[in-house]
């Protein structure tokens, strides 16, 4: 078992000039420049793109179905990166609705859980293909008000990792607490992100955060 060194890559401008940022998570196997390269797909030049890199290319160890504790201490691990970078871009006076979360596979599940686990509302969530983590979620975890924060979050039907049924119960838990989800789920679809997946995510990107 393994925590993680700190390691963020970063592109484009410094926030000091976009005042916003998109976070990027990157799946079991991958690495933080892979998931940078979906970046040229979204309409991100005008963001501050920052990437964390897990430790031996992945988050924690087994399934984001397994029991909870057979994936720590890499996962409370994981949780902490994610929450060091979003505090420091807080730190610099963004404000949490001009900060996004994307993640593909394990780390669209990382970016389910962070977020839920202390909503605030964010300029959105892109899941692309997860959901919360654990083998039965403990609805304890998760608290704060996303207040209107946008949510895209896919699957496909049937997907290797990711069922639907966590993929519903992960929009029931969030939309209780104040996100506006959009929920895909694509028949026969395989382990990837579709064209269409990139169109929602591109008007979540683009729209205008509420409060603005």
């Amino acid at each position: 078992m393994y925590t993680h060194k700190k390691q963020v890559i970063t592109q484009g401008q410094p926030l000091t000039e976009t005042q916003k940022a998109l976070i990027l998570l990157h799946g079991r196997g991958a690495t933080a420049e892979s998931i940078l390269a979906l970046a040229g797909h979204l309409p991100v030049a005008d963001f501050s793109l920052f990437a964390p890199q897990a430790t031996n290319q992945s988050w924690y160890p087994y399934s984001f179905m397994a029991p909870t504790t057979q994936n720590q201490p890499a996962l409370d691990s994981a949780l902490t990166q994610v929450d060091d970078l979003v505090k420091s871009i807080l730190d610099q006076g963004i404000h949490s609705r001009h900060i996004y979360l994307l993640g593909f596979s394990q780390g669209a599940c990382l970016t389910a859980e962070y977020a839920t686990r202390q909503a605030q509302q964010y300029g959105g969530l892109l899941i692309f293909t997860g959901g919360l983590i654990g083998q039965q979620l403990n609805t304890g975890n998760y608290q704060g008000d996303f207040a209107g924060t946008p949510v895209l979050i896919t699957t496909g039907d049937p997907d290797p990792h990711v069922p639907v049924n966590r993929v519903e119960e992960t929009v029931k838990i969030m939309e209780e607490n104040g996100a506006v989800v959009t929920k895909k789920i694509y028949k026969g679809r395989p382990h990837t992100i579709l064209e269409e997946e990139i169109e929602l995510a591109r008007q979540i990107l683009t729209k205008v955060p509420a409060g603005e």
